[in-house]
């Protein structure tokens, strides 16, 4: 699976079916989480391991068997560890277009200003009913989409009636959406030389504020964000395609080529060349 998918504006699924099933492991190039977020919405579940998980700046650890919902425009990411996960996308408003029963709960849900994003934890009613979501995705038996769509309701019925319980809390919407600007402009423009002054400009912020506030959310300078970025990047297409490691690294907005080894091995832990060949041993 290639994880890069969710950065794309794109239907989930089919168009009577608007929900899509990623499962993600350690040889998944995008195996760490950069942050992003999606029209759709989102619901997480750790298989093994741990995994910790940034919503609008706010960080929690999962656990196996937790899982978390969220809401379409909430921006996200997160670090594995030792960690298996899978993740299942999927357009509500398509779900809920012209549904006639329940439509002022359908409203309010989709009028959430977070969309109810919510860590589910192991044992809760909500993390059961996710598990069983995930499951019915995984068999794909015969009727599984009624499955799938009716444990959909069922949960986010459950959502609506604990709204008052256990809502995430995000940082001011302002500020997330400025983020927003800056992270959609390292995503198109990583493979061009960018600067802190530019960045700020993008947030329409001083340059010291922007990295105050961009470190806060992140937890790494704008700077530090975009070689890590970068070095996602060119380790995805370092998996993914026969291109040089030197043809990459330009690619990837890298014009020294020793800069761009040291950070890739300080990032992945080993040398382009020995991360391409690790692959090809598995």
């Amino acid at each position: 699976m290639n994880y890069s998918e969710l950065y794309e504006n794109k239907k989930r699924g089919s168009f009577d079916f608007p929900i899509e099933l990623y499962y993600v492991d350690e040889i998944n190039p995008r195996y760490r989480m950069p942050l992003h977020w999606h029209l759709e919405y989102e619901l997480i579940t750790v298989l093994k391991g741990s995994f910790e998980l940034s919503l609008d700046g706010s960080k929690t650890m999962l656990e196996e068997g937790d899982c978390a919902w969220i809401g379409d425009g909430v921006v996200h990411g997160g670090i594995p560890y030792d960690c298996i996960y899978e993740c299942v996308v999927f357009d509500l408003g398509t779900l809920l277009h012209d549904t006639p029963v329940c439509s002022r709960s359908a409203a309010e849900f989709l009028a959430s200003k977070n969309g109810f994003t919510s860590i589910l934890k192991k044992g809760t009613v909500c993390a059961d009913l996710a598990d069983k979501i995930f499951e019915s995705m995984e068999k794909e038996q015969q009727g599984y989409e009624w499955i799938t769509v009716g444990l959909m309701w069922q949960l986010m019925g459950t959502l609506l009636s604990q709204k008052s319980i256990g809502q995430f809390s995000s940082e001011s919407r302002g500020r997330i959406n400025r983020l927003k600007n800056v992270l959609t402009y390292i995503r198109n423009h990583y493979d061009s030389p960018i600067t802190l002054e530019e960045l700020a400009q993008v947030a329409g912020m001083s340059p010291r504020y922007f990295c105050r506030a961009f470190s806060h959310i992140t937890g790494k300078t704008p700077i530090a964000y975009l070689n890590y970025y970068r070095i996602e990047t060119a380790g995805e297409r370092l998996l993914m395609t026969n291109e040089t490691v030197t043809d990459i690294a330009m690619s990837c907005g890298f014009n020294d080529i020793s800069y761009f080894s040291k950070i890739f091995t300080r990032e992945k832990g080993v040398s382009p060349s020995q991360y391409r060949k690790q692959d090809a041993n598995k």
